[in-house]
């Protein structure tokens, strides 16, 4: 039993830390970015939100709820980052970020659309499992211990950033979103939906 829960969240874990399909990181660093340590409950709440869109996803797709096609799915996760990504780049600098309740209903539906991503390769993970939201949960738990590992060193770089190297906290999350939007604007045009 307890074998099988530490299978289960060790899959959450790797699935955002897999260095393949390291979308998932790229959205954790432009969602955290923005930060400081001081704020870290306002980001838990954040990556939180984004655990529920992602495990939302998955029950949809795991009971057979939703059907979504793969390959705009595809199109949407990096398109989602680059949004976030360039969120970032223009508000960079503002004293409060406004509309927080937009930023959070923004983060749960990007949740989402990321969880379709891998909702069929958890349909076969969980295709033989007898209790599949025991499963989902602990799946989940994996992603948010995954999540919350990669918001700490998110916000620690931004911490020796801005201390260290004496960037401006405008300016590093400039350049911060910056290389991610460098990063996913491949992803989006290689993406098979572009391609037909």
């Amino acid at each position: 039993m307890l074998e099988n829960f530490w299978f289960n969240v060790k899959y959450g874990i790797n699935h955002v830390l897999d260095p393949n399909g390291y979308d998932h990181v790229l959205f954790l660093m432009v969602l955290a970015v923005p930060y400081i340590f001081k704020d870290w409950k306002r980001v838990l709440i954040l990556v939180s939100m984004f655990t529920l869109g992602h495990t939302l996803s998955l029950v949809l797709a795991a009971y057979g709820v939703v059907t979504i096609n793969g390959k705009l799915v595809e199109f949407l996760i990096p398109v989602t980052i680059l949004i976030a990504a360039v969120y970032n780049i223009f508000t960079a600098g503002k004293k409060e970020r406004n509309g927080l309740g937009i930023l959070f209903a923004t983060t749960l539906f990007f949740g989402l659309v990321h969880g379709f991503g891998f909702a069929r390769e958890f349909k076969m993970f969980a295709g033989l499992a007898e209790n599949k939201l025991e499963l989902l949960i602990e799946f989940a738990l994996g992603i948010e211990i995954a999540q919350v590992i990669i918001v700490f060193v998110v916000l620690f770089l931004g911490f020796l950033m801005q201390t260290v190297f004496r960037f401006s906290r405008r300016d590093w999350v400039m350049v911060l979103s910056s290389i991610v939007v460098g990063l996913v604007i491949p992803m989006i045009l290689e993406s098979d939906l572009l391609k037909q």
